[in-house]
């Protein structure tokens, strides 16, 4: 036996692995699962053009309680001598410089793949153990059986020892603190977690209680080795389907669609994912994100909190990615800084945005239901996601003025369906449809024919911001700024405006005086029809429903002053200059004014401020109507 030394810095190497890189304990069988995994997937390979190499292959995890040991044994490639120096040894060879060298290369280019060391997963077993021995036989009859043996300090001990199979066995001593390692259920439990898609049966001895009482032990194989992503859709039945689903969303509910990748090339990766049925009663809830995609690296489970696999505005989807070429290295917590993860993530937004596309074309009740669930997550994007904003825009639905209530519409088919004369797309926010509908800033568009686009949830009011044009069409807000009409109306509006705002000089003036506190501007407009007069912004003020979100919040905002728009041809507006011009000082001309405000209030949707003065003028008024 020789007994070789660590270097003096690998006590800190050691410490950073056991203490520091794995954030649970429990990842140290995985860990060593697949190194297992790996070693039959060499020995896989070399006996595709040996076939007396070929083998019944397996990996045994074999608890002894009363030794207080956790076994781990494949039959896989093995190792000599050299290999396991090199291999085992990679931590106690290369010191804490070099090995962290090593690894920030590996971020850096992408390439070593770390986990076939076992110089690194491996030690993670000292996590939990007070001495790990490795007996190791390479499929070599020249090569001697190896014994590999170190309690993680100052030195490790090599040697032949007595080994007639090939493969690798792995002997952890447990410390006593961790001797819940040795029950079936954490052993099931934890490869179930890790390691269920691992392609080779994981083989545990099952305890069978027999009537006279004596036991009987065999064995039992505790993963399901099906992978069900890396099988061809056509193999697949909706039951399978519906149970992994709810295997990873941890629900009864069901699923609108399947998506499968199968990514070759550069990074090749394979991956299910499911477009939900019903939003999860958590969407909206801080921790929700570490539902997200679970990650796997060639079968083996490693995070389902790797944030940066999917955007955060295609949170709702659930699934799998199987990476096969992701260096898998003692960084598990910072995968998220891997450049593979960025191009997996770029590569799976635009499968799945895709196939958003041709679900709102070619199943359209299908989508209006999910869009409905999920609409306004999927409209994040708009402003998050500035490479793929005019693929969500396109996905984006709304109800507009003239839709039927409930049913909506994308951009595309509005401008579609826009008159030859309508320039640009329109829209109107607010709470819902029913305060909406009867904005008068909405009739001269319904005069002309021109349909206008609901926006009726909180959110369209942020990422109205990046929405400025749809197909190379402006987005015009009705209610803001003033309408610009085309060449041949112009003139003989202006002239209207003209001649309305001499006539009507004083009105404009005493309602301007009189409100002065609540509208910026009192002036006419070609935006009515029917209404008397309407409330409107300036282009880039903010609006009366994102005032009600502010405020919702707790945020304190100031009131803004918004524009008063007059009708010229409404007879109201004739009535009460006639009443200016027979006497300036009635009394009653002020509480016309109050009431004509909040009628312009109210007719948008927007509660009035003072309720009790509003419904004592209406009285006081409907009493000198009918004297």
């Amino acid at each position: 036996m020789a007994k070789k030394q660590f270097k003096t810095e690998v006590r800190q190497l050691l410490d950073l692995v056991i203490n520091s890189l794995y954030s649970n304990k429990e990842i140290f069988l995985r860990e060593l699962v697949a190194n297992a995994a790996d070693a039959i997937d060499k020995a896989k390979f070399e006996s595709l053009t040996d076939s007396s190499k070929v083998r019944d292959w397996q990996i045994k995890i074999i608890p002894d309680k009363e030794a207080k040991t956790l076994k781990i044994i494949d039959n896989g490639i093995g190792m000599s001598e050299a290999e396991v120096i090199e291999n085992i040894g990679t931590i106690a060879k290369s010191g804490t410089k070099a090995f962290m060298q090593q690894l920030e290369e590996a971020k850096a280019v992408n390439s070593p793949e770390l986990i076939g060391q076992f110089g690194v997963g491996f030690y993670s077993a000292f996590m939990v153990a007070d001495k790990v021995i490795i007996e190791t036989k390479k499929a070599d009859e020249n090569e001697p059986a190896v014994r590999w043996e170190s309690n993680g300090t100052g030195s490790y001990d090599i040697s032949t020892c007595d080994k007639t199979s090939i493969g690798t066995e792995i002997t952890v001593y447990l410390k006593e603190s961790e001797e819940l390692f040795l029950e079936s259920w954490k052993i099931s439990d934890i490869i179930r977690k890790y390691s269920d898609f691992i392609a080779y049966p994981i083989i545990v001895p099952k305890v069978t209680v027999n009537e006279d009482k004596s036991e009987t032990i065999s064995e039992e194989i505790i993963n399901s080795q099906k992978a069900i992503w890396l099988r061809k859709p056509s193999e697949i039945t909706d039951d399978e389907y519906k149970s992994f689903f709810g295997h990873l969303s941890h629900s009864q509910g069901n699923y609108a669609k399947a998506i499968h990748i199968n990514a070759e090339g550069t990074n090749e990766f394979k991956s299910l994912l499911f477009i939900p049925e019903t939003m999860p009663f958590n969407m909206f809830m801080p921790d929700f994100q570490k539902d997200g995609l679970q990650l796997y690296v060639k079968r083996v489970f490693i995070t389902d909190k790797c944030k940066d696999l999917i955007p955060d505005y295609l949170r709702f989807i659930k699934g799998v990615v199987d990476s096969s070429d992701l260096p898998l290295n003692v960084s598990r917590e910072i995968l998220q800084d891997n450049a593979i993860i960025g191009r997996i993530q770029k590569a799976v937004t635009s499968k799945i945005l895709a196939e958003l596309k041709k679900m709102q074309e070619n199943e359209p009740e299908k989508y209006q239901k999910f869009f409905k669930e999920f609409g306004k997550v999927l409209k994040e994007g708009i402003h998050m996601d500035y490479l793929n904003q005019e693929k969500v825009k396109a996905l984006a639905m709304y109800e507009t003025m003239n839709t039927e209530a409930g049913k909506m519409i994308s951009l595309t088919d509005y401008v579609n369906a826009m008159p030859e004369n309508q320039e640009d797309i329109y829209f109107i926010t607010g709470d819902s449809r029913e305060h909406i509908i009867a904005n008068p800033a909405l009739e001269y568009f319904r005069n002309k024919g021109f349909d206008v686009v609901f926006m009726t949830d909180p959110i369209d009011e942020w990422i109205i911001q990046s929405m400025m044009q749809f197909d190379k069409k402006l987005l015009k807000n009705v209610a803001k700024g003033e309408i610009i009409l085309k060449d041949e109306e112009r003139e003989a509006e202006e002239k209207l405006l003209k001649e309305a705002a001499d006539k009507y000089k004083d009105l404009t003036e005493f309602l301007q005086k009189t409100l002065d506190d609540k509208v910026k501007e009192v002036r006419f407009s070609s935006r009515l029809v029917e209404s008397p007069c309407c409330l409107v912004g300036d282009e880039h003020s903010i609006s009366p429903q994102m005032e009600r979100i502010f405020r919702a919040m707790k945020e304190e905002i100031p009131v803004s002053k918004r524009i008063m728009e007059l009708n010229p041809k409404h007879p109201l507006i004739e009535g009460l200059n006639k009443l200016l011009q027979a006497n300036k000082d009635d009394e009653n001309l002020r509480d016309y004014a109050e009431v004509l405000l909040d009628q312009a209030l109210l007719a948008e949707g927007t509660p009035v401020r003072d309720t009790l003065k509003f419904s004592k003028n209406i009285a006081k008024l409907m009493v000198n109507a009918i004297k």
